[in-house]
């Protein structure tokens, strides 16, 4: 869906840029301002969203935050991004909802009711990480297709739920499961109930992780519809589309999985490099799997002023899938020099970590904070937009906010 721009009279005069796709100096969305597109749709109260957020599409909708908006430690509801590919269920029961475990690999198919999950097995809580795979799409050059990320497709709440094993150990997986793979009660954009929009899964030793869960709540509470209500899969530290939302059955295969979604350039890289826009056939395509190291500065947010002299208090969060974040670091000189940031250890395994640093600019004028984290294996964020795809999926490029000092 096209969305059309609309950008206040910066308060600043001429003195505005932008950095990445944020507007900085003066120069923001107005709150609560609709595309005409939406105006007989309120998103955000419909969704409980923050008004500041960002819809890039309504058919499926799609909606992001910006950096400073996520700057909770655990990110609530109001702020978290919205990724959907089809239809978002509608008068759900919960009363007649069940999940099913088939598929060629498990011993017995076996149906559970949500008071059966709840009771049956333990129950676990997890801080866990999920961004979608084109979050930053919109910085690849040629552009990808696909909705236009910018920063805000991430996100770290406490999921609270059972474990995805202990469930699939009660059914019985055999010898020969290598994958799992999920279905859901959204429906396909076209109408056609024959068509899901989304069918992904996993590899059995991710689906077996013990942080792997099929989650019933979310920070405390139901979880929202927009976030999968009843039950959901959560699957940290890999590409959100892995967490399926809405899910009422589960197929445990003797095979690679593959539901829509799976196959071709979907969630998919190349195997290889390739030059910027070259075709690459989906045999040499690559399954995304652990996400890449990154960092998001959430504070203060990007146009910041600050008197000569003072000091700047940054903040943030950085992640890096399956691995620990090691190192973070601050550029206040376009990357010539790096200076080291405090660094937390993360609540639990796949949860984001947070990051701090206090800054002095030498003198007055404009300044750019450029983040920098480096994974426990000493892999560190590129500075520039990373080798080009063709659906634009992970760009973890050094995150970058606009400071003047006056």
């Amino acid at each position: 869906m096209s969305r059309r721009k609309f950008i206040k009279k910066a308060s600043l005069g001429a003195f505005s840029s932008i950095i990445g796709s944020e507007i900085i100096f003066g120069s923001n969305m107005p709150i609560g301002y609709k595309p005409l597109a939406l105006q007989e749709i309120d998103p955000f109260e419909m969704f409980d969203k923050n008004p500041e957020m960002t819809v890039l599409n309504s058919k499926p909708w799609n909606i992001e935050a910006k950096a400073h908006l996520l700057d909770d430690r655990v990110t609530p509801n109001k702020n978290m991004f919205i990724r959907n590919n089809g239809r978002i269920p509608e008068k759900i029961n919960i009363n007649n909802w069940t999940l099913t475990i088939d598929g060629e690999s498990v011993k017995k198919s076996k149906t559970y009711t949500l008071p059966q999950l709840k009771s049956k097995f333990k129950h676990y809580t997890y801080q866990l990480t999920l961004e979608c795979g084109g979050n930053g799409r919109s910085e690849y050059n040629p552009p990808a297709k696909g909705n236009q990320w910018t920063i805000g497709a991430v996100s770290c709440a406490n999921w609270t739920g059972v474990r995805l094993k202990d469930v699939l150990d009660d059914a019985g997986i055999k010898e020969d499961a290598v994958y799992i793979g999920y279905h859901a009660m959204d429906s396909h954009l076209s109408g056609d109930p024959k068509k899901e929009p989304i069918s992904r899964g996993a590899p059995m030793y991710k689906a077996l992780q013990e942080e792997t869960l099929l989650a019933f709540a979310m920070n405390g509470e139901d979880i929202p519809l927009a976030h999968g209500f009843p039950v959901r899969l959560v699957a940290g530290g890999w590409p959100a589309s892995v967490s399926g939302k809405w899910i009422n059955r589960i197929s445990i295969r003797n095979k690679e999985h593959d539901g829509t979604k799976m196959t071709g350039t979907a969630y998919r890289v190349p195997c290889k490099p390739v030059a910027p826009g070259e075709k690459v056939k989906d045999e040499d395509m690559c399954i995304i799997e652990s996400m890449p190291v990154k960092s998001l500065l959430t504070y203060p947010k990007t146009g910041a002023m600050i008197s000569e002299g003072k000091k700047l208090n940054i903040r943030g969060h950085a992640w890096a899938g399956e691995l620990k974040v090691s190192k973070m670091e601050y550029s206040i000189d376009f990357g010539s020099t790096w200076k080291v940031c405090e660094l937390e250890q993360p609540v639990n395994r796949l949860a984001w970590q947070h990051f701090n640093a206090s800054i002095f600019f030498p003198k007055k004028g404009y300044y750019e904070v450029w983040a920098k984290a480096t994974d426990s294996r000493g892999v560190a964020q590129p500075m520039l937009v990373p080798g080009w795809n063709p659906k634009g999926y992970l760009n973890n490029a050094c995150h970058r906010i606009a400071i003047k000092v006056i």
